[in-house]
């Protein structure tokens, strides 16, 4: 049974990722503060911070246990993270009423502009740069992340200055966000395999703390708010 690879990240890396990771929970926190404070109950906003604090917590807890310590197909980390959230974001978050109440009472520009946060898509490349990934994998997915968390701020701006294009910009532009995380998962999967078979570099690095929060917490959440936007994008602009 193959484990992981420990390789040498410096640990200023580590400790940048750590400051920097919080942000995504801050963003889609403040985001669902506004929207309960308006139309729902804080209960929501509450109930959502607890289950970010008990999500982190049980992240840290499996990693140093060693849960996500075997190399196989799919990852341990994708088995018992990735793959229950994403059932929970999509499975039964998505149809009840109270998202779909959250949903009703934001703007578009406010869930373009939540894909900042994708800015932590740098840690790929400073992996990669220590190798630590495969630099073909980490800059893909790297500057994917960076040209999407950018972008969005003009994207943003377009929507709200009324732009005959916003329309087609934000598709375009969230078709692209889609297909970039999308891209980092699938190719993820792919390299694991191949270094299972081959002995070659894997992505063992995100399989470990603290950068193991990447995988168990950015592709379903990536998707499931493109999947909002796509959704809010057919509501604001019917014909």
């Amino acid at each position: 049974m193959n484990t992981l690879i420990h390789y040498p990240i410096p640990p200023w890396v580590s400790i940048c990722f750590l400051m920097v990771i919080p942000l995504p929970f801050l963003l889609i926190l403040l985001f669902i503060r506004k929207a309960t404070k308006r139309h729902l109950n804080l209960s929501v906003f509450n109930t959502i911070t607890l289950f970010f604090i008990l999500f982190l917590s049980y992240i840290y807890i499996a990693s140093i246990s060693g849960w996500f310590n075997v190399v196989s197909l799919p990852p341990r980390v994708l088995l018992l993270t990735t793959f229950p959230y994403g059932f929970l974001l999509f499975g039964f978050v998505l149809n009840t009423k109270k998202c779909q109440a959250i949903i009703d009472s934001s703007t578009l520009e406010s869930l373009v502009k939540l894909h900042l946060f994708r800015v932590v898509g740098v840690f790929f490349i400073l992996l990669a740069l220590y190798d630590a990934l495969p630099k073909p994998f980490a800059l893909i997915a790297g500057f994917g992340d960076i040209i999407t968390a950018i972008s969005s701020i003009f994207v943003a701006k377009a929507i709200i200055n009324r732009k005959t294009y916003a329309k087609k910009l934000a598709f375009y532009w969230n078709i692209f966000g889609s297909i970039d995380i999308l891209f980092t998962a699938i190719a993820a999967n792919i390299i694991t395999k191949i270094s299972i078979d081959k002995g070659y570099m894997g992505v063992d690095s995100l399989a470990m703390f603290p950068f193991c929060i990447i995988p168990a917490f950015a592709p379903p959440t990536i998707l499931f708010m493109h999947w909002i936007i796509f959704k809010k994008i057919k509501a604001n602009y019917e014909d």
